[in-house]
């Protein structure tokens, strides 16, 4: 009992002085108060299990005492302080403001130390049960985070399907999903949006996993015919994530559908135009051309940052979103270090 928090109010010295001495007995520390406002601001400021406080007095009664105190620390317990044993309105009204029991005056210690002792024992178990629900919080939240761990460890093992089978390579999935994020945070994206295209513009190509090896590593610029069919890995990769009722999955599958759409209105498979890209394919097309154009392929050398750049501007509101092309090139500092650090 010795962690009991417990305070008396009372405008009359000797009645703080008994309990204080009485709750000694029983190895209790009391502060008191003769000023009920001082006592408030105590309990602003400090955990308090248990309150005494008397009825009457000038400053302010125990009732509108007991009313404000529960509004800091809703979890106290008050016990009334009063002369009157018999008044039942007093003590209807005070139950209904939230006392929790009475003490009469003059203070009988057997009554006094009985109640000491009967709300230790709740105020123990209650501080038990929090104990218990942090605990149990903490466990949950702890379980979450695994669950959470688990799942983007699942999509990148899926985002890296298609890598098996394409001459792209690991770090080109890194740094679109970081260039992606990194755009999507300058859009105003909330965080939560943000966490979803990073792990799920990394899926933009797993479509390839149903295209021809003939065709898909193909070391030489493709045929008409061959670039028809290797254009279908953007609905193959939609089809194959569509279903799905995993937020990520499921922005992946606009993704992989939406990435290759230009602006104006002239890419694929939809020739869809403007807003009509769903903005996670409009900001995946530009991580993904960038990333494309500043890398090594088997068929081409890398181009410069600054040409990579200034081809962006260039199709700025033809290929790409204009305002999203800004974003980017306002950040190409941060798109470099991005580069660097995932660099093949």
């Amino acid at each position: 009992m010795n962690g009991l928090k417990v305070i008396s109010v009372d405008d009359t010295l000797m009645n703080l002085i008994l309990i204080e001495e009485i709750a000694k007995e029983m190895g209790i520390y009391v502060q008191s108060f003769q000023d009920p406002i001082e006592a408030l601001e105590h309990i602003k400021n400090n955990r308090v299990d248990m309150m005494f406080a008397d009825y009457m007095m000038p400053q302010m009664d125990g009732l509108e005492l007991i009313t404000q105190a529960l509004r800091i620390q809703d979890e106290l317990i008050p016990i009334m302080v009063t002369a009157v044993d018999d008044d039942h309105d007093l003590k209807i009204e005070a139950l209904r403001v939230g006392a929790a029991d009475f003490l009469t005056k003059p203070v009988d210690i057997a009554q006094l130390e009985a109640k000491i002792k009967n709300f230790t024992k709740i105020i123990q178990l209650k501080l038990q049960l929090k104990n218990f629900n942090d605990i149990l919080k903490e466990e949950v939240k702890k379980a979450t985070e695994d669950l959470i761990d688990r799942e983007h460890e699942a999509l990148e093992i899926i985002s890296r399907l298609a890598e098996y089978r394409d001459p792209e390579t690991g770090s080109h999935i890194s740094r679109v999903a970081h260039y992606s994020k990194l755009l999507a945070k300058e859009y105003g994206f909330s965080e939560k949006e943000q966490d979803i295209i990073f792990f799920a513009s990394p899926l933009h190509d797993i479509g390839k996993v149903g295209i021809r090896d003939n065709i898909l590593l193909k070391p030489a610029k493709l045929e008409d015919d061959e670039y028809e069919i290797m254009k279908t890995h953007s609905v193959i990769g939609y089809e194959i994530l569509k279903n799905s009722k995993n937020p990520y999955l499921q922005a992946g599958a606009l993704i992989a559908k939406t990435h290759h759409e230009k602006y104006e209105g002239n890419g694929y498979p939809e020739g869809l135009k403007g807003n009509e890209i769903h903005i996670y394919g409009r900001i995946t097309a530009i991580a993904d051309v960038f990333d494309a154009l500043t890398s090594q392929r088997p068929y081409k050398d890398p181009w410069s940052f600054e040409d990579a750049k200034d081809f962006l501007v260039k199709e700025s509101g033809k290929h790409f979103d204009s305002e999203l092309v800004e974003l980017f090139v306002k950040n190409i500092d941060k798109i470099k270090e991005i580069y660097l650090k995932f660099e093949e």
